[in-house]
């Protein structure tokens, strides 16, 4: 697909502007509302319901190979649902006229129908705000802390409870350092809250130097480290097994998922050297994640 203009053509005009305040959803990205109207994609109308949203490469200079993350975070997704089952939102990749990746996702919090499903993010059921914390607010705190929302926002915990604690581990695998409060939603399809399906997923290591975890207290700043943790400074697979059993996963289960994450699949490989990435940044991806599955398996 082809967007009908040019986001760079566009970029911090009045039509633009106001095209990013009718965004609802987390995130400082500059993110647009759009409708897919045949085999184009164009801006959603003022007072017009978007069905998806695009994704630029940001205008932050400062980032390593800019123009290449909305690629990185389309094969990171990829990656989730296909090779490791997580649901995801849909997504893909279209181009402006003038050729630059666009990422395009479909918003899940719309129904075919029009009408928008009731939906949170972990920040707001939690109580992190900008106003008691700073702009930084949404990196404070641990991933217990969305595992106890969880335990408190949703009936059938247990069954989100897994998907979540796959979530943090492929976030540390394939260090996407960005996996903050506003990454983790829930959302209310008929009578239940559910955990939303994952989006903002991205291979951040790729583009700026980043910590193991996004938030400032990690796993949680209540579990002990395992002697490889504080030996080196970055989680082993002890680490996120204590953490497994304090947010209450059956131990079967448990380790049925942390086994898929002890080797690089051949999938993932596939993947990564067919997505639109150069060769340089598919061997740079595949060595990042080489890297932490090394860490993890460690004993």
């Amino acid at each position: 697909m082809v967007l009908g203009f040019d986001l760079d053509e566009r970029h911090h005009t009045e039509e633009m502007t106001r095209a990013m305040l009718r965004i609802s959803v987390s995130g400082v990205q500059e993110k647009f509302p759009a409708v897919v109207d045949g085999n184009k994609v164009r801006l959603a109308n003022e007072g017009e319901q978007s069905t998806h949203i695009l994704k630029p490469a940001p205008w932050d200079a400062t980032l390593r190979d800019k123009w290449y993350i909305p690629a990185n975070e389309h094969l990171t997704m990829q990656i989730a649902s296909q090779v490791y089952g997580i649901s995801t939102a849909a997504n893909g990749i279209c181009s402006t006229p003038s050729g630059h990746a666009v990422y395009i996702t479909r918003r899940f919090d719309v129904g075919d129908d029009g009408n928008k499903y009731p939906m949170e993010d972990m920040a707001t059921l939690i109580g992190k705000s900008e106003a008691d914390g700073g702009t930084t607010f949404k990196y404070h705190g641990s991933y217990l802390d969305i595992a106890d929302a969880i335990r408190r926002y949703i009936e059938a915990w247990m069954v989100d409870m897994e998907r979540f604690f796959e979530l943090v581990v492929f976030n540390y695998i394939y260090a996407n350092g960005d996996a903050h409060l506003k990454n983790f939603s829930i959302i209310r399809f008929a009578d239940d809250y559910r955990l939303a399906p994952a989006y903002d997923l991205i291979n951040t290591a790729l583009h700026v130097s980043d910590e193991d975890f996004a938030l400032s207290d990690g796993l949680s700043a209540l579990l002990p480290k395992s002697d490889a943790y504080l030996r080196t400074g970055h989680p082993c697979r002890q680490d996120f097994e204590w953490f497994g059993k304090e947010i209450g996963l059956v131990e079967t289960r448990m380790h049925r998922i942390l086994d898929k994450y002890s080797v690089l699949p051949d999938k993932t490989v596939k993947l990564v050297k067919t997505s639109h990435l150069t060769q340089k940044l598919q061997r740079n991806y595949l060595r990042i994640v080489q890297e932490r599955v090394s860490r993890f398996v460690r004993s």
